[in-house]
C-alpha cells in the first residue's frame, strides 16, 4: 500500500522509467552499458516506491501511553522548555527519519486536536540543533484526560521540502492513525509531561503507532 502523498510522483516516475528504458534500449549498443542503465533507471523507481509505503500498523490503543508518530531512530531524549504552546518545561524526544524509513506521521495519543499551527522557515538539517525553532515546522498539540496534552512538532530538513499535516482543531484524533506526512526525511519532536516515565532509549529505533515510547502511571 503507498500512501495518498505519493501517487502523483510515482506515476510520473513510472512513466520516465517507462521511457528512458525505451530509449537505452534503442540508442545503446553496448550491452554491459545498456543492462547498467536500465538497472540505474529500475532502482530509482524502487526507491521511489519504497519511500512512499503505507504500512498498515497495529495500534495498540492505550489511554495512559504515547506512541512514536514516526518510525526512525531516538536521537534526544531531554528536559527543555517549550516556547511555541506550553511555555514551560517538557520532556522532548526526537525521532529522525533516514530516506529509507516510513514518512507517514501517526497520531501519538487519542484525544482532541487543540492546536495546530503551520510555520514557514529555513531547511537546516534535521539533527541541527536550532531546527526545531527555525526549520519550516508544523506542531500539533492534541490532549485527553488521561494522559493530558501531548505536542508533537514535523520538522522539514535539508532533503525534506514539503510538510504535510492532516490535523484539524477540534478534531478527535485516533491514536496511531495517519495525521501527515513529510517528504524525504527529517524529524518529529514530541514534548511529553514531566512526570512521564520514558520507555525508549538513545539510538533506538522505533514504529510510528506501535513502539510506546511513554507511558503516565494510572
Amino acid at each position: 500500500m503507498f500512501h495518498k502523498e505519493g501517487y502523483k510522483i510515482i506515476v510520473i516516475t513510472f512513466a520516465i522509467v517507462v521511457a528512458a528504458v525505451l530509449l537505452i534500449d534503442t540508442f545503446v549498443s553496448l550491452a554491459w552499458l545498456r543492462m547498467t542503465l536500465i538497472v540505474c533507471t529500475t532502482l530509482l523507481l524502487i526507491l521511489i516506491l519504497q519511500f512512499f509505503r503505507n504500512p498498515k500498523r497495529q495500534t495498540i490503543l492505550g489511554e495512559h501511553t504515547a506512541m512514536s508518530p514516526v518510525d526512525g531512530k531516538v536521537v534526544v531524549i531531554e528536559e527543555v522548555f517549550e516556547k511555541e504552546f506550553f511555555k514551560d518545561k517538557r520532556i522532548q524526544i526526537s525521532v529522525f527519519m533516514s530516506p529509507i524509513n516510513v514518512h507517514v506521521t501517526r497520531f501519538p495519543i487519542s484525544g482532541k486536536v487543540i492546536y495546530s499551527e503551520y510555520h514557514p522557515g529555513k531547511f537546516l538539517v534535521a539533527w541541527h540543533p536550532k531546527s526545531s525553532e527555525e526549520n519550516e515546522r508544523t506542531t500539533v498539540v492534541v490532549e485527553n484526560d488521561s494522559f493530558g496534552k501531548v505536542l508533537y512538532r514535523q520538522i522539514a530538513g535539508a532533503m525534506a521540502k514539503r510538510i504535510v499535516n492532516y490535523a484539524t482543531l477540534e478534531e478527535e484524533a485516533i491514536q496511531g492513525a495517519d495525521s501527515g506526512f513529510i517528504k524525504f526525511g527529517s524529524r518529529v519532536d514530541v514534548f511529553l509531561p514531566l512526570d512521564a516515565n520514558i520507555k525508549v532509549k538513545l539510538n533506538q529505533k522505533v514504529r510510528g503507532g506501535e513502539s510506546i515510547i511513554a507511558e503516565l502511571t494510572k
